[in-house]
């Protein structure tokens, strides 16, 4: 399903299995994540051994920086149960919201976008991923376009190739808005997600 954990190109890997604590640890690095809010571990939750269950109003994962959308292609994928309209799964401090759900009926879509005055609008997908089943869902970026995933079917993508996505240094939150906006905060459980720096197909 997925490569090990040894794969060069695998640069961030929190598989959310802990059972106690407010670390999040990484697999591939020594970029970890902090527990805000009191976010309830789920040892036996998840679909890959453990999970991570959000309650929607302050629960998140807070990282150090990881990744860069502007340094080249990457992947992210991660599973995901739960979750309404207008809600985020994955977003970076100073940046862009790379995973979330529209705000009407809960499609996945995403708001990485590229800069410059020719910058184009988010990527809204038709795949409702609020119906209380897991999913797996993914982001790619291949250089030119965009791409979303759920459950291993692509369902959205770009009509027109885009520069290089713009620029943001700061760390990751796993189940807040970029801003930590209300409304955003995820509801839920969150499990295995993975960042490499290269094309996967989710």
């Amino acid at each position: 399903m997925f490569e090990e954990v040894s794969d060069p190109t695998l640069v961030a890997h929190w598989p959310l299995d802990e059972a106690q604590g407010v670390t999040a640890y990484n697999n591939a690095s020594d970029r970890d994540g902090t527990l805000m809010g009191g976010p309830v571990w789920q040892p036996d939750g998840g679909v890959v051994a453990g999970a991570l269950l959000l309650d929607g109003v302050d629960d998140y994962v807070s990282t150090d920086p990881v990744f860069n959308p502007a340094d080249g292609k990457f992947s992210v994928v991660a599973w995901i149960k739960g979750g309404a309209p207008g809600q985020a799964i994955l977003s970076q401090a100073d940046g862009a919201n790379w995973l979330r759900t529209d705000f009407v009926e809960g499609k996945l879509m995403t708001e990485l976008t590229n800069s410059g005055r020719s910058s184009v609008g988010p990527v809204l997908s038709q795949a409702n991923i609020t119906d209380g089943n897991w999913h797996r869902i993914g982001f790619v970026w291949d250089g030119s376009y965009r791409y979303l995933y759920v459950d291993g079917a692509e369902v959205a993508n770009d009509a027109a190739p885009l520069s290089d996505l713009e620029s943001a240094e700061g760390g990751l939150y796993f189940g807040a808005g970029s801003t930590l906006a209300p409304g955003t905060f995820f509801w839920g459980m969150i499990d295995d997600i993975r960042i490499y720096d290269r094309v996967v197909a989710p």
